[in-house]
């Protein structure tokens, strides 16, 4: 077989992949390239740091590192907000090394520690390498997770004087048994929070409780220790990191970096006929895939993201056969051809050039990926945000983004990743076919000189402090002071814990009433895992969480790893686990849900005319009830029933309801309701991304022509977490904006009769029936007049012909929200 042609510039690879009679590259945005802003080491770094740095070729840094690095060793909180492979490690490694390598020179060798978390546990462990690496004099750094055997914890607890770990650990391990680390924190001199901008919503809420109780822990050691946190580019910084702390932080965003010219294309799929003879535009994976294997072939290492795992897998696989299909060797040396890992065709081990990256991997399959994609043996590599977020790796020459990935913030992180030092590189937005991407691809300046969207956390979220509360009881009493570190809120949910009997009040606060710590949560809001396990092998090939094993490996599912096709024999949610046979039964499967839903009292109603919005409480009990069988083609086998337990999610939502009379006067009749409301449904969820930091399966919604509880048509749209995440709940505050661009997104995308650009949803409980655009646009005009919105006429006609509803009128129509956690 060839081998990939000799390297070309990213962008020049690209156009040659484009298509004459069939214009796939609808924009092209060149980032210019920026010259560097270099600056002396500051005078106070440690010699045994500062000759470790020159040996690695480090003489001077960059202004930002600088500005940080001082403001953090003169006992400033600090965040250093500046893009990808900016080098913000340095802005708390100076500091943090420096105190250290002091304190090893002092009476008792540790008179200074560092604590460093991380979002993944492979980032911890790229940081502890890298730290490693230096062989400063005196510093003694090690990672410390679930997987550090018992005799590694103890010596790390009495010696080590940098200890890197994750906020999962410090919630179910050091805060509850912080007497067995009381030398190491006295002693602690920086808290590094690196990668801060992924804690938002739900995890970020809980990660800034768990930092507000590490704190008050810290108080009865009587340590002050600066934080530094390091975050990609947000919003506002500054506000961002004061809320997961809750104190005041400095920001530094101004990037003093260099780098090369980025090339931002967005990248529109054609146009194709399905088996059954329909037209529909092709899948945004199939699309990137066919970029990976074209970018790679030309000699361009490239990354490409996808939204899901199952996607990430589909890509993977199909840019390898699409490379050995035209003659590209795809074998490769290195670590991952060592661990025996299956080709997709189920053989012996060869690996690609071509991987698969995703959370539910074993940690030695990741290490192996990591290896091969900074050394060059691996040129291509399919990921979800697993790898946005869990390793430090950039470099690579381009990056294919299979759909919109949720977030601005999101993209650039994402884009981010490519760029080698002062060289050109490449950024591809596939749009999928949605009302995000199909409203992103129609208006680029969303994307360019736009501002960064809002970072969501709401540490005084009740249902979570309820939580945290007798863990920081256990820690340490709470007294009347600790309002201060939590919050105003905390009195009427102590009261509420000493009701239940969880806490117990005494004179001098309030008090955890056994000596066993409470039971540890999930931080992550998913809960127990479940591995799934080979059958005749016994072995663990990887794990999911348990809301998403109800959906993914159910019994008779088919489950994709690293390219291999396994069947579910069964699901023992109590085990843990879910047991697996491999093998391509030539079929997918796809499972089917049953749903209920009650609003609660509101917490906030408002009238204008016909419209009422109100945000308050929303309980959704989900059932798994069959999945589908389905043939590459889409062609439908059979349905299943299957017997899962009911799940139940209390949270937070708002909804708004219309007048009937106002709708039927617009032209919109009572039988057209039901397709009316739920296709407004669906825009409405898939334009929420654009203004708050979710993306659509972070969120659910549900329809009616005329809901139970309100006796009029109703569309909710609620968060995916217990308690709520903030989503729905920004969307309400920011509602005219919000429904103003779903209208103008709907209006403006030239089907008939609705399609995956603008009412047609990837993931909604009823099969997108029935749907009715020309009603939703109506419905929406309705609304937006009824708010004193300039602009749309309810009266107006869409572009192209009316058309009634599609399919029939259930008296409720849903769209769920799915938790995904890529670790």
């Amino acid at each position: 077989m060839d081998e990939p042609e000799a390297p070309r510039a990213p962008l020049g690879a690209l156009v040659a992949l484009c298509h004459e009679d069939e214009p796939r590259l609808r924009h092209l945005h060149r980032v210019p390239a920026r010259a560097g802003r270099a600056v002396d080491l500051p005078e106070w770094v440690d010699p045994g740091l500062a000759m470790a740095l020159s040996g690695t070729g480090v003489h001077r840094i960059w202004a930002h590192q600088a500005e940080a690095a001082e403001a953090a060793y003169r006992g400033r909180h600090v965040v250093v907000a500046t893009g990808t492979a900016s080098g913000k490690s340095l802005a708390y490694l100076l500091p943090g090394l420096t105190a250290v390598a002091e304190g090893a020179r002092a009476p008792g060798g540790r008179a200074a520690t560092v604590l460093y978390l991380a979002p993944t546990k492979a980032l911890a462990a790229d940081q502890a390498t890298r730290i490693g690496g230096l062989m400063v004099p005196g510093v003694r750094a090690a990672t410390y997770d679930g997987d550090t055997p018992p005799e590694e914890r103890r010596w790390i607890r009495a010696h080590a004087n940098v200890v890197l770990t994750n906020p999962d650990l410090i919630h179910h391990s050091l805060l509850p048994r912080h007497q067995a680390w009381g030398p190491f924190l006295r002693a602690l001199r920086f808290v590094v929070v690196d990668e801060c901008h992924a804690y938002r919503g739900i995890f970020g809420s809980t990660v800034a409780l768990v930092l507000r109780r590490l704190r008050r822990v810290l108080e009865r050691y009587r340590a002050r220790p600066t934080f530094v946190l390091a975050s990609a580019t947000v919003a506002d910084p500054a506000e961002h990191a004061s809320e997961l702390i809750g104190m005041p932080v400095h920001a530094v965003v101004e990037d003093a970096s260099p780098r090369g010219a980025l090339d931002v294309a967005f990248w529109e799929p054609p146009i194709v006929e399905a088996p059954d003879g329909s037209v529909r535009r092709r899948s945004a994976n199939a699309e990137a895939a066919d970029l990976l294997a074209g970018l790679v072939g030309s000699g361009v290492q490239t990354l490409a993201f996808a939204r899901s795992r199952v996607g990430v897998e589909s890509v993977a696989s199909a840019a390898a056969r699409t490379l050995a299909e035209v003659g590209v060797s795809t074998a490769r040396a290195g670590p991952l051809a060592e661990l025996g890992t299956p080709t997709p065709s189920g053989g012996p081990a060869q690996a690609s050039l071509v991987a698969a990256y995703r959370g539910g991997y074993l940690p030695e399959e990741r290490r192996a990926l990591e290896a091969d994609l900074r050394t060059g043996r691996l040129r291509g590599l399919a990921a979800t945000n697993a790898l946005e977020l869990g390793i430090d790796i950039h470099g690579l020459d381009a990056v294919v983004m299979a759909g919109w990935p949720g977030r601005l913030a999101s993209l650039w992180q994402q884009a981010g990743r490519a760029g080698r030092r002062g060289a050109d590189a490449l950024a591809v937005l596939v749009a999928a076919d949605d009302p995000l991407d199909a409203y992103v691809l129609a208006h680029p300046d969303l994307v360019f000189g736009a501002p960064i969207e809002r970072t969501i956390v709401n540490p005084r979220n009740p249902r979570l402090m309820a939580t945290h509360l007798p863990a920081a009881a256990y820690e340490r009493p709470l007294t009347e002071a600790d309002a201060a570190v939590f919050g105003d809120g905390i009195s009427g949910v102590l009261d509420d814990l000493v009701a239940e009997g969880v806490l117990r009040r005494r004179p001098t606060g309030w008090y955890w009433p056994v000596d066993s710590p409470p039971e540890p949560g999930s931080l992550r809001g998913a809960g127990p895992v479940v591995a799934v396990v080979e059958e005749h092998s016994g072995r663990v090939i990887g794990t999911v969480d348990r809301p998403g094993a109800l959906v993914h490996v159910h019994p008779g599912a088919v489950h994709v790893h690293q390219g291999t096709a396994y069947v579910v024999l069964d699901l023992d949610l109590e085990g843990g686990v879910a047991r697996v046979v491999r093998g391509d039964p030539g079929w997918t499967t796809r499972a089917q849900s049953h749903s209920q839903f009650e609003l609660g009292q509101p917490l906030r109603t408002d009238r204008s005319g016909p419209v009422t919005v109100a945000l308050g409480e929303v309980t959704v009990r989900t059932r798994v009830t069959s999945f589908q069988r389905r043939l590459p083609s889409g062609e439908v086998l059979g349905v299943h029933a299957l017997d899962l337990p009911e799940q139940v999610l209390v949270t937070e939502g708002m909804w708004w309801t219309v007048d009937p009379d106002h709708l039927r006067t617009a032209g919109v009749p009572a039988d057209a309701l039901p397709g009316a409301a739920h296709a407004a449904e669906h825009a409405a969820i898939g334009m929420l991304p654009l203004f708050a930091t979710c993306d659509r399966w972070d969120i659910g919604g549900v329809s009616s022509a005329e809901n139970p509880q309100t006796g009029l048509p109703t569309i909710v749209i609620y968060d995916g977490f217990p308690g709520g995440a903030g989503y729905a709940a920004h969307g309400h505050s920011i509602l005219r904006e919000w429904l103003a661009a779903t209208h103008a997104a709907l209006v403006g995308c030239p089907c008939e009769s609705g399609c995956p650009r603008c009412v047609v949803s990837p993931k909604c409980g009823n099969g997108n029936n029935p749907l009715d655009k020309t009603g939703a646009a109506t419905l929406l005009a309705v609304t937006l007049a009824a708010l004193d919105v300039e602009g749309p006429d309810p009266h107006a006609d869409l572009p192209g012909p009316a058309v009634g509803p599609i399919g029939g009128s259930p008296s409720a129509t849903v769209e769920l929200a799915a938790v995904r956690l890529e670790s």
